[in-house]
């Protein structure tokens, strides 16, 4: 199977490749907008097997059995940054997916959406039964990523003749993680590298971490599965919920860590409580997840923290 992969110097990208670098029945095609920084990545993790890199102006020009787009935004402070570009971004890449399936209409689609289009206040979990409710009339700068998703999303959905599938993610989190990004892990992570306090809020936190096997097995199903127009939402076999995961970190890895007020963090989509999904439609796909959001987290935190060196034991 042909394989393209745009955006491909995103840490998910980069976990995915990683993971099906060793099945000899697929090549992959890799495009981003600097394929310099993924040539040079492939060097530095030893991955440059029957792997093709190369810029969006040759695209066109190859044959795909599937494409999945990592495109995206990749960092709560990018998000932040780039504010309304967002839609463009999105669209135009989507945009190009989108025509070359026009063209070849037997190659499959993988677009990775967001949870955040369900525009909940997140109170509770999400379900296949939960309705997005839009402030129309009061849009926020905060807003712009998940309308970009939910934009694609109902675009995917109008093109129903086309094999579309958007994967909705919650969280995600690997050993290629910049841990410079300010995501609540990364900044965990610096805490103990740097032997830093980590300070949170009190507040109550859920989460739902897939991790870099997890979602292979979720775009393998996908792949393996009929050609269809669908959207799924992505889940581990179990949430976490932020004190617990504190206290595994701290007895496991070592992490210090206190509740304060008003903690400094980046809160690029605002806050989401239970910020996970209980909507097992990938599991009509043949997706059954192998880790809980804690096996994931800490499996790729030790492995991360390993190669920087600051591995220790509490």
């Amino acid at each position: 199977m042909k394989i393209a992969l745009l955006g491909a110097t995103s840490q998910i990208a980069r976990g995915l490749i990683k993971e099906i670098s060793s099945d000899k029945s697929i090549e992959l095609f890799l495009f981003g907008r600097r394929p310099e920084q993924i040539t040079n990545w492939l060097n530095n993790v030893a991955l440059l097997d029957a792997k093709f890199v190369g810029s969006f102006d040759t695209f066109n020009t190859k044959k795909f059995d599937a494409i999945i787009n990592f495109i995206g935004i990749g960092s709560p402070l990018k998000i932040l940054k780039e504010g309304a570009a967002i839609f463009d971004i999105t669209h135009e890449y989507d945009q190009l997916c989108i025509n070359y399936l026009k063209q070849n209409p037997k190659c499959r689609y993988i677009f990775l959406s967001s949870g955040s289009v369900y525009f909940s206040s997140f109170d509770a979990p999400v379900d296949e039964k939960t309705k997005a409710i839009i402030e129309i009339n009061n849009l926020k700068h905060n807003n712009w990523y998940a309308l970009s998703k939910l934009h694609a999303e109902c675009r995917h959905r109008a093109l129903s003749s086309l094999s579309i599938v958007d994967i909705r993610l919650f969280n995600y989190f690997s050993r290629s993680q910049d841990i410079n990004a300010r995501f609540f892990i990364s900044d965990m992570i610096r805490s103990i590298q740097n032997n830093k306090i980590f300070e949170t809020s009190s507040d109550l936190m859920v989460r739902d971490y897939i991790a870099p096997k997890d979602f292979c097995s979720l775009v393998d199903a996908i792949l393996k599965s009929s050609a269809t127009n669908d959207v799924i939402d992505s889940y581990s076999k179990a949430p976490i919920e932020k004190s617990i995961l504190l206290d595994h970190m701290s007895h496991e890895l070592g992490l210090k860590y206190e509740f304060v007020d008003n903690p400094s963090v980046v809160d690029a989509t605002g806050q989401k409580p239970h910020y996970y999904s209980l909507n097992r439609r990938a599991s009509q796909f043949g997706y059954e997840p192998s880790l809980t959001s804690i096996e994931s987290i800490l499996s790729e935190t030790k492995y991360l923290l390993d190669s920087l060196g600051n591995l220790k034991k509490p």
